[in-house]
């Protein structure tokens, strides 16, 4: 067997096998273990283990340190990068979100340390079996969100556990247990201390997933909403018509520029562009959302827009979530789907040789036609364009005529 036929448990098992036979105790730790025993498919796998990370880059020559601090190595394994952790202990967490310092440990210590019950679980692969020092397996079976351990000290150390706490709780259909839900709206506001990119990472998981009007739900329920971000203050109307609209989304992961219009397409495209400053997006992800925003009036009309208007829309890379907004926005406002039919039928009757075609005319044309470089050109160009996509014009004698009165004129 290659390694491309490898998965990556294979790669994990392949490195707790190794560290077995060189003495060393190695589990399989976190989510890995909650996925696989709620039959979901893990995103990775990661292993902790007895060695320190000396111990390990011995053990794994090619082995690379991805966080001293904390003692992760990461090793390359039938192609899969396997973070192998040292158990470990933290120390005070001074900045609400990192220890200042860990030490190694036990088992019973790493398990401890952790957020809530059901990613304190460690399994054995070699003896097949669940390592639990937190009861996190029976909160698995019952369905319930609960840190290891003070709901105000866990949180209080790592403010991101609070979204991270909702972020499970609605995709896996979880309650969150009542002290646990109650430490997260005694310390929503420290959220506002977390930087806007690592808030934005976990909202982002939030909002793209099927489960995303659950978890708008949990961000209300528990205070979170309003200190997502200093800039984006929350609105009671507002904020119940966006679970409306995400719920009216489609039941499967959706592009992160659909779930954020979404959520700000109640307000006007420079507010729009605000929330995506405030929570520092990308600038392709702030265009997209803000043109999103712009465009949804134009799309609930679209009979009054001409057919060069409505292909320039349809040219948009964000088009298709463009539709589906509107789709969302009526259900969730339980407006019938009248006009979001008259647009797809629309672009559906348009082929896409159509939709962006290459111009009729250019402006090496125009200076061969003896005008001068220059704006004017430009705005001839746009014209010629514009009929063509209109089809008013269909061929290269028509353009060069219009453009050739429009320098007249």
């Amino acid at each position: 067997m290659n390694a491309k036929s490898h998965d990556a448990f294979d790669a994990a098992l392949h490195a707790i096998r190794k560290l077995c036979a060189e003495g060393h105790v190695a589990l399989l730790a976190g989510g890995c273990v909650r996925d696989r025993l709620l039959n979901r498919k893990p995103k990775d796998y990661d292993v902790v283990t007895d060695a320190t990370p000396t111990r390990v880059k011995e053990v794994f020559p090619r082995a690379r340190q991805v966080g001293a601090k904390f003692g992760v190595m990461l090793v390359r394994i039938f192609g899969h990068d396997i973070e192998v952790a040292t158990f470990r202990s933290d120390g005070p967490y001074t900045d609400g979100r990192h220890p200042d310092a860990v030490t190694f440990g036990t088992d019973i210590e790493d398990a401890r340390r952790r957020d809530f019950t059901i990613n304190g679980l460690f399994f054995d692969p070699i003896d097949e079996r669940v390592i639990d020092y937190v009861d996190g397996r029976s909160d698995l079976e019952a369905g319930i969100i609960r840190t290891i351990g003070d709901p105000h000290r866990r949180f209080a150390e790592d403010h991101l556990r609070m979204l991270r706490g909702v972020r499970f709780a609605a995709r896996f259909g979880f309650e969150i247990e009542p002290a646990t839900a109650e430490g997260i709206k005694r310390l929503a506001a420290h959220l506002e201390s977390i930087s806007a990119e690592r808030v934005w990472m976990e909202l982002e998981m939030i909002l793209t997933d099927p489960t995303r009007a659950r978890g708008w739900s949990l961000l209300l329920e528990t205070g979170l909403r309003g200190h997502l971000a200093p800039a984006w203050p929350p609105m009671r109307d507002e904020d119940m018509a966006t679970h409306d609209r995400l719920a009216a989304l489609p039941n499967r992961a959706v592009s992160a520029r659909l779930a954020l219009a979404a959520v700000v397409c109640g307000r006007t495209p420079d507010d729009a562009g605000s929330v995506c400053r405030t929570l520092r997006l990308s600038n392709r992800l702030s265009k997209a959302v803000v043109w999103m925003v712009r465009s949804l009036p134009a799309v609930h009309k679209e009979g009054s827009l001409e057919l060069a208007d409505f292909k320039l829309l349809m040219a948009e890379e964000s088009w298709p979530d463009l539709l589906e907004l509107l789709r969302g926005e009526l259900i969730g406002t339980g407006t019938n789907l009248d006009p979001y039919e008259r647009v797809r039928d629309r672009a559906a009757a348009i082929p896409a040789a159509s939709v962006i075609p290459p111009p009729l005319v250019t402006g090496d044309d125009l200076c061969d036609m003896g005008m001068s470089p220059g704006r004017r050109i430009g705005e001839i160009l746009e014209a010629v364009y514009r009929a063509q996509l209109n089809e008013h014009i269909t061929d290269h004698k028509q353009a060069v005529a219009m453009a050739r009165k429009l320098m007249g004129s």
